[in-house]
């Protein structure tokens, strides 16, 4: 009966394909409930001169209108720093950047006050790009820097340079369900705050600080997310703290909700990045230097962009050991919204540039990308420790990369496509096998932390809350098997509540992939503390004093709802029953669980030290087709194996890793942000931002874990799933470069990111172009 390891369905599938599932926006409305939005600025940076809110507030309907002068607490706020303004005091930094908040009886009339509202702005200069930051000087905070080794050192023993830029593009959230608020005020000031939100307790701690009330008044609960990618771990505080402020002035319940549009074009997003590199390698592909320029386009204001450039300066080595490098990173400041966490949270961008150094490393040579990677990868006994100085424990990179050229015949294969682009004249073939090694852990060590709550009743059934918020990842049904196995009662008897800051207080975000391994870790704890005190009583219960069994509270098991002595199993009475008699003698069956990640550290002033408790790897070989007339690609092959320990729930774990790849491979190959002259977002629905449909996944699509039960740090041996499997989907990309290649070694060699059909046919534009005597035409088999 036992739990872990088990394929147990996510424990909303079937009410959410019945559609009895409630996201936030499905509650009935209270009674007297608000609806909210907001006047838009119309600039992306301009000067407030004029907004004239009085026909505004004059259509019927409307109850409240709300500007910065009326906002009783602090109207700056930030996760790290507090740069940006909630509501505009003077000068507007985004499209879309709120100047006033409106509480209206109905939509309609809510849409109609926003129209009347009057607003006059001086237009200022504005920035977009990363290229036009950098001309302007323009940038978030100092610069931040990674080194090891002798750099001139390692160019002059180079038997070769290459040097290039990089352009990695953003990408959307694309959440199916929208940002979204219910504020419910209460008595004296308090307030419960429905949020759809990835950390609780930065909405309680933001909408507590724009109110003027301590945190204690804020109670913010979410119960589910319609899937949030890292959009909703700062960006959710936005439009709780807006329904919050009207909810205290009229003391009315508000609630606030973006229509799809709208979300899209006015929340941040996966930032771009620019990789400037120069790289030095000895003829067999070895890396004797590299250094290497990130430049992520932050946005208008701080939000998480120095985390998400900490990460990718983290892991811009990938699965690669760099004997010599130099990073810096910069967060340029632009004209749009605050960009933020998504996703691989920066870890994607600096993989992206250290493979791009790889794949221009191997044509400089004529040799096969792999071979490259491969000869670069981290070893076991030496070349094992990072830039950042940490050793790499359990590395199994090398046994994955042998494995997978073996399963998939990549070698063949590769033979096969280099005869098929030399023979058709409409499509080419590329290939690519890349791997992720990705670093488990905040890297802030404050934030690797988690409590939890469980409660047992005395019918043996079992609650259990932790700052986990659930968005469809499995997390509530992991921590479910987790619970029921440490009590060893059935997952049936076990449920996870909404999380909410009045149960478990100051939680980190679920992010960094870490959500299970913290508060189920937590959760464990909290069982481990009751079942040491049921055990005592059980041992009461189970003692023989004329057979010569004497209590011993060390020697009772819990297992398949029964509770014994090892020393007799047959006689075993059930965990209900124990449950009763811990009440009759006043035993509590309550704990907080509380656990703290071990080892972990790292100075970000030095750039050195373990930031990771450990990292979660894999390998992904891609082959794509694109047609030479239109650009099109398609995906037709993947391979993947990911190393994921002994999982938790293998079903789910799959569900992460298909997935997270298939996202990544959107990012890689197909979702474009295209913005207007002015700064304002044309890409904003999904008629014109294509994330992959059921029809660009390939059917030949191969998946398996790795057999490896020597990861000793973490919940049950297992390892995180939730970003480490986006990464591969750079293989696409990695893929479409090397068909590119075929035709154009230097239209290949920077080829953005992603590599959309447009980028792909200009790209091979040259080449088609040109001679191609004597190729005869054909189709992709």
């Amino acid at each position: 009966m036992a739990s872990i390891g088990k394929d147990i369905a996510h424990d909303s599938a079937a009410t959410h394909v019945t559609g009895e599932s409630v996201f936030l926006d499905d509650l009935a409305p209270l009674a007297g409930e608000l609806v909210a939005g907001f006047v838009p600025s119309p600039l992306a940076h301009g000067r407030l001169r004029r907004l004239d809110l009085s026909a505004a507030a004059a259509v019927p309907g409307v109850v409240a209108i709300l500007t910065s002068k009326d906002v009783p607490g602090h109207n700056h706020f930030g996760p790290a720093v507090k740069d940006e303004v909630l509501l505009v005091e003077d000068e507007a930094v985004f499209i879309g950047q709120p100047l006033a908040v409106i509480a209206a009886e109905s939509a309609s009339v809510l849409h109609a006050a926003v129209k009347a509202a009057v607003v006059e702005m001086d237009e200022l200069p504005e920035l977009f790009s990363i290229d036009e930051a950098l001309a302007a000087g323009a940038f978030i905070g100092s610069p931040r820097h990674m080194a090891r080794g002798n750099l001139a050192a390692g160019f002059a023993a180079a038997d070769r340079t290459v040097e290039g830029t990089l352009d990695i593009g953003g990408q959307e959230h694309f959440y199916l369900e929208s940002q979204v608020a219910i504020a419910v005020p209460g008595e004296q000031g308090q307030m419960v705050v429905h949020s759809s939100t990835q950390h609780p307790s930065e909405v309680q701690m933001m909408v507590a600080e724009v109110l003027g009330v301590p945190f204690n008044h804020i109670v913010c609960v979410c119960k589910r997310m319609g899937g949030g990618f890292g959009g909703k771990e700062t960006q959710a505080a936005q439009p709780a703290m807006m329904a919050a402020l009207l909810a205290a002035r009229t003391g009315r319940p508000v609630r606030f909700v973006y229509t799809k549009d709208d979300d899209m074009r006015w929340t941040g997003k996966r930032h771009p990045f620019k990789a400037v590199y120069k790289a030095g390698f000895t003829m067999d592909g070895r890396l004797t230097a590299v250094d290497l320029k990130l430049y992520s386009n932050g946005g208008c204001s701080t939000d998480l962009s120095f985390a998400v450039l900490e990460r990718a300066m983290l892991h811009s080595d990938n699965a690669y050991y760099l004997p010599a490098v130099k990073i810096e990173g910069r967060v340029c400041r632009t004209n749009l919204p605050s960009n933020t966490a998504f996703r691989g949270f920066g870890g994607p961008q600096g993989i992206a540039a250290i493979e791009n150094v790889l794949a221009a490393v191997a044509a400089d040579l004529g040799v096969d990308p792999l071979d490259v990677r491969q000869a670069n990868c981290y070893g076991i006994a030496d070349r094992n420790v990072t830039h950042y100085g940490q050793l790499i424990r359990n590395n199994v990179l090398p046994e994955l990369f042998a494995a997978l050229r073996a399963e998939c015949d990549y070698d063949a294969r590769r033979a096969a496509i280099a005869q098929f682009n030399e023979r058709s004249a409409t499509h080419l073939k590329g290939m690519a096998l890349s791997a992720v090694k990705f670093g488990i852990s905040f890297t802030r060590r404050t934030m690797n932390q988690a409590n939890a709550l469980v409660n047992v009743y005395q019918d043996g059934s079992v609650i259990v809350t932790t700052g986990a918020t659930e968005m469809g990842q499995g997390v509530n049904t992991r921590i479910r098997q987790v619970v029921a196995d440490e009590l060893g009662v059935a997952y049936a008897a076990v449920l996870v509540a909404a999380t909410a800051t009045d149960k478990n207080n100051n939680t980190s975000p679920t992010a960094a992939s870490a959500g299970t391994d913290l508060n189920g870790a937590a959760a464990a704890d909290a069982c481990r503390r009751i079942r040491e005190r049921m055990a005592a009583v059980a041992a009461g219960m189970l003692a023989r004093p004329d057979d010569g069994l004497a209590a011993e509270p060390a020697r009772v098991r819990f297992e398949e709802n029964r509770v014994y002595d090892e020393r007799a199993p047959d006689r075993a009475v059930s965990f209900a029953a124990v449950c009763c008699q811990a009440y009759e003698q006043r035993v509590s069956l309550g704990e907080r669980g509380f656990y703290a990640t071990p080892g972990v550290d790292f100075n970000r002033e030095t750039g050195r030290g373990s930031p990771f408790l450990y990292y979660t790897n894999g390998v992904a070989c891609t082959e794509v087709t694109i047609d030479r007339f239109t650009g099109e690609l398609a995906v037709t092959r993947v391979d993947l194996i990911m190393d994921v320990g002994k999982p938790l729930n293998p079903g789910i774990d799959r569900g992460q890793v298909v997935g997270g790849f298939v996202q990544g491979m959107g990012w890689a190959t197909a979702e474009e942000l295209v913005y207007g002259p002015k700064g304002q977002l044309l890409s904003n629905s999904p008629t014109t931002y294509k994330i992959p449909g059921v029809a660009d996944v390939p059917t030949d699509l191969n998946v398996r874990f790795l057999d490896n039960p020597n990861n000793d740090v973490s919940l049950y041996r297992s390892k995180a799933v939730g970003e480490p499997p986006l990464v591969l989907g750079l293989s696409a990309w990695l893929a479409a470069k090397d068909a590119v290649r075929h035709a154009d070694q230097a239209a290949a060699r920077d080829l953005a990111l992603p590599a959309t059909g447009e980028r792909l046919l200009i790209a091979l534009a040259g080449a088609r172009n040109g001679s191609r005597g004597g190729i005869e035409e054909s189709v992709p088999a």
